[in-house]
């Protein structure tokens, strides 16, 4: 565990309890949502905040889910999910669209937070380990890489996205939506690995948490800096030319999604999130 980054989330989402309108009669001392020591591992007295802001925990079932919308149909990815204000040019999905970037706050701080609510413990980011023996100067010019490269590994979820057209619903692994060029099929289906990001300092100073800096929560490609929240894993995933988005599933650009995060394997959204599905219009005449 990064106990500064759970601590971090949890900040951020004692002070969205603290702001949120109080009840008549309600006595602040007595608000579990506004008591520190109400870990985000113990989940439930917390939800009400994580829903004020779009951040939708299941605890029980071990789901969370945003509603994001689709960004890129018809270019190159390295990243899944993005906020606004991150590489938006090269995702799949962003969330948060339509705010600016103060009035998303600690926004990624509390998802983090949410995931971990979940227990899940942050894993290992990719490594590029020098090799031992060195390859010759030769096979290095014939294309040989110095390094060997350790996929991320750890602890991780699995990534849905679901809407209805009309009475159907679609329902994929975040994976089935991803094409990879080089192999002619879809990214391998595997649990991304939550890294949970990290605090960075900034020339002021002043630590800031990463992911929420950025604006970047969950890769596609390797990047070595463990910035975002979750990581593809799969050995393939070192390269940034080879991904694409699966648009013969996708419904149009700025379509909603729900997108989810679970623990386990998933049928379908469980019954407690299935009213957030948000519907696709259907596209008149086939098209």
């Amino acid at each position: 565990m990064k106990p500064a980054i759970a601590l971090l989330g949890l900040a951020a989402l004692v002070a969205w309890a603290g702001a949120r309108e109080q009840e008549p009669g309600q006595d602040p001392a007595r608000d579990p949502a506004q008591d520190p020591s109400q870990h985000p591992s113990q989940g439930a007295p917390l939800v009400p905040a994580f829903g004020d802001q779009g951040i939708l925990l299941d605890v029980e079932a071990g789901v969370c889910a945003i509603p994001v919308q689709v960004e890129v149909r018809d270019d190159l990815l390295e990243y899944l999910l993005v906020l606004p204000y991150g590489a938006a040019h090269e995702a799949l999905f962003v969330t948060g669209a339509g705010r600016h970037p103060r009035e998303l706050g600690p926004w990624a701080e509390a998802l983090n937070a949410a995931l971990l609510a979940l227990g899940v413990e942050p894993g290992r980011n990719v490594e590029w380990v020098e090799k031992d023996p060195r390859p010759s100067e030769e096979e290095l010019r014939a294309g040989a890489s110095p390094y060997d490269v350790l996929p991320p590994e750890g602890d991780g979820l699995y990534l849905y996205a679901a809407w209805w057209e009309g009475d159907e619903l679609f329902f994929y692994r975040a994976e089935d939506l991803v094409r990879d060029l080089e192999r002619g099929r879809t990214l391998r289906r595997h649990p991304f690995v939550f890294l949970g990001s990290r605090l960075v300092t900034r020339r002021s100073g002043e630590e800031s948490f990463a992911a929420a800096l950025e604006g970047n929560l969950v890769n596609v490609s390797f990047f070595s800096q463990g910035n975002t929240l979750l990581t593809a894993a799969r050995p393939e995933c070192l390269s940034q030319q080879s991904w694409l988005p699966n648009a013969w599933l996708l419904p149009e650009r700025g379509a909603p999604v729900l997108l989810l995060f679970s623990r386990e394997r998933l049928e379908r959204p469980p019954a407690s999130l299935a009213p957030h599905v948000p519907t696709v219009p259907v596209p008149e005449d086939g098209r």
